[in-house]
């Protein structure tokens, strides 16, 4: 297996016209605040919200006839399997994605909104991974692999094309890495457009799996991370040798890097990423030094985020920044004595947004009490002010910390 600059020029003219060729914008906001010219590739904008769609397609354009009429086969939870099925949907062929059972509900809906079959099997997405091979040698199905096959690397590396051709003083570009497949591709392209370009892989600190493969390092894979997207356990053994001699070098980054880079797309340039979709950005907040004065492009790959999720984090970032705080005061528990405490609140203008009374569950004498008043202010000086203030008068304030 093999992946040229021809392969994916090729891919290029075949998906034409059928995936949307998204915007490559300049944030000035946000090159400023990261120190280096920063140009966003907005892949979240696809009809399935994510840049899967192109290696999925390719994939079925270079299917034989005999192959579309049998159909295909995928194990996949994310956006590889609405990207194959919404396009092999479009273009007649069966599309069957096995999900392991614990997928949750939305994302088995979205799949089959696009026209795909789901096969819930397997609690893992090892196990739903094995079961789709079955079925594949049983039913003569042809599997698409998310990302190490090189037709599917090849369609993903045409978002590199569409970013050089549109910015070509482009000189690095920040690509986040799961599988392997988007870097493979897009690397392929850039090295051979523009041989002395810079090339930084991302991963997320919770799934170093390629980094271990490429840095020779052991570090431990798994957790609950925001970057479901680019969670891989087992990195692509074709991807793997790729990447081997094409990228510069690889960082990672942990959740609340991730978490104030999806919050800042959606503050500064008002989209919406999922985690995986915020990793580049991630990384050139946090490696600042490495992009100084440069020409970044970042691919925002993918916009699926669950709502509940994405305000979580946006609630997370705004206590981190200091706009949104909890502080626990130990009271008595006496007619005004709450009244006089809203008093300093008012005087340093902190709005109240939540405030909780313990009585019970708590080690202070019978007539003691905790108030645990969740509020809002400018910044975190403002906060810092109300809690001296608060304790010039004798009280105990404790703030809770995000994370």
């Amino acid at each position: 297996m093999r992946l040229t600059i021809e392969d994916i020029r090729a891919a290029a003219r075949r998906i034409s016209g059928h995936v949307v060729r998204t915007d490559m914008d300049h944030s000035r906001t946000l090159s400023e605040i990261c120190g280096c010219n920063v140009w966003l590739k907005f892949e979240n904008l696809q009809f399935t919200a994510a840049y899967k769609e192109r290696g999925a397609l390719n994939a079925l354009l270079l299917l034989t006839q005999e192959q579309r009429e049998r159909g295909v086969i995928a194990a996949s939870a994310g956006n590889h399997a609405q990207g194959l099925s919404y396009h092999g949907t479009r273009l007649g062929v069966p599309v069957t994605i096995v999900m392991p059972r614990t997928t949750p509900t939305v994302k088995v809906m979205q799949t089959e909104s696009v026209g795909g079959k789901v096969v819930l099997e397997g609690e893992t997405f090892d196990e739903a991974y094995a079961f789709a091979r079955s079925m594949e040698k049983q039913l003569g199905l042809t599997f698409v692999h998310p990302f190490d096959e090189p037709n599917v690397a090849a369609g993903q590396g045409t978002v590199a094309l569409e970013m050089l051709e549109d910015v070509p003083e482009l000189d690095m570009l920040v690509i986040p890495v799961g599988g392997g497949g988007l870097a493979s591709g897009m690397g392929t392209a850039a090295r051979a457009i523009k041989p002395d370009i810079g090339l930084i892989g991302v991963e997320a600190e919770l799934f170093p799996s390629m980094y271990n493969v490429l840095k020779g390092a052991s570090l431990p894979t798994g957790g609950d991370t925001l970057a479901e997207g680019i969670a891989v356990k087992e990195p692509g053994k074709f991807t793997q040798k790729v990447l081997a001699g094409l990228l510069d070098d690889f960082v990672l980054v942990n959740e609340s890097a991730m978490e104030h880079a999806l919050a800042l797309l959606l503050q500064i340039e008002k989209t919406v990423v999922e985690g995986a979709g915020a990793a580049g950005l991630a990384a050139v907040l946090e490696n600042r030094e490495m992009f100084a004065g440069r020409n970044v492009g970042i691919v925002l790959s993918g916009g699926n985020i669950d709502q509940r999720l994405l305000a979580n984090v946006l609630l997370r970032d705004l206590a981190r920044s200091g706009r949104l705080a909890r502080l626990r005061l130990v009271l008595q528990d006496r007619p005004g004595a709450l009244f006089k405490v809203m008093e300093e609140f008012d005087r340093h203008q902190v709005n109240i947004l939540e405030v909780y009374h313990q009585r019970i569950f708590t080690h202070l004498p019978a007539k003691g009490l905790t108030a645990d008043i969740e509020c809002e202010a400018r910044d975190g000086g403002q906060i810092a002010a109300l809690i001296a203030a608060l304790r010039a008068k004798g009280y105990e304030v404790n703030q809770a910390e995000p994370n």
